[in-house]
């Protein structure tokens, strides 16, 4: 596996075709034009591509196409969250059988799990051997993974990365402080901007780079 690194990963489309099947040679020059225009890391499978609405047989023929393409260039990061714990599961086994390096698991949506529920769900996840990548964006789910919860999550050997998307650049300097509290330096957990808007405020305040959604027509 390749570590998540800093930098712009790009939340890829799922491109279709008129039918509304999977285009995977549009899929492939996507890819392969990330790799010629020096994109960091690969996000797929999230909310930009369309995840909420492929079957895992989909699922599975995006994953193939991006480790034959991508696998060890730049670090495949593949959505794997959802509202059910059992189905996050599944889906992340199957990014494990398909060679990814990463998975972005958001806070469950709608059912606004409290912070230890929070906690115990990442932990839980982590526990599966893929590093995780925190997905927090309450703008979407309806509740908000704390700094302070996300320094006590911190120290997990494979929590490695969280995107945050609230869009509050302070949220930078207060989970680095949680982590320390916790014990975990700054440097051991990469903080992803998940709003493009204020992404150059975000890195300038500490952040790690951005998951971006302007990075599929700008990378």
């Amino acid at each position: 596996r390749i570590p998540m690194r800093q930098g712009s990963y790009v939340a890829l489309i799922t491109p279709m075709t008129p039918t509304g099947t999977i285009d995977l040679p549009s899929l492939r020059s996507l890819l392969q034009f990330h790799l010629e225009a020096g994109t960091d890391g690969l996000c797929i499978l999230g909310t930009t591509g369309e995840a909420s609405v492929l079957t895992m047989a989909e699922r599975k023929a995006v994953l193939d196409v991006a480790v034959e393409e991508c696998k060890g260039k730049i670090p495949i990061l593949v959505g794997t969250g959802t509202i059910d714990p059992e189905h996050v599961k599944e889906q992340t086994l199957q990014a494990i059988d398909c060679g990814c390096d990463a998975s972005l698991v958001v806070t469950p949506y709608y059912v606004k799990p409290p912070q230890r529920g929070l906690i115990r769900h990442f932990e839980t996840m982590a526990d599966l051997g893929l590093p995780v990548c925190i997905y927090n964006v309450p703008g979407r789910s309806g509740v908000d993974f704390l700094p302070e919860s996300i320094g006590a999550v911190a120290g997990h050997p494979n929590i490695v990365a969280v995107k945050e998307a609230t869009g509050d650049v302070s949220r930078v300097a207060q989970i680095h402080a949680a982590c320390e509290a916790n014990g975990v330096s700054k440097d051991e957990l990469l903080l992803l901007s998940g709003d493009d808007g204020s992404t150059d405020k975000f890195v300038l305040g500490g952040g790690d780079g951005c998951i971006s959604v302007t990075a599929n027509v700008a990378p």
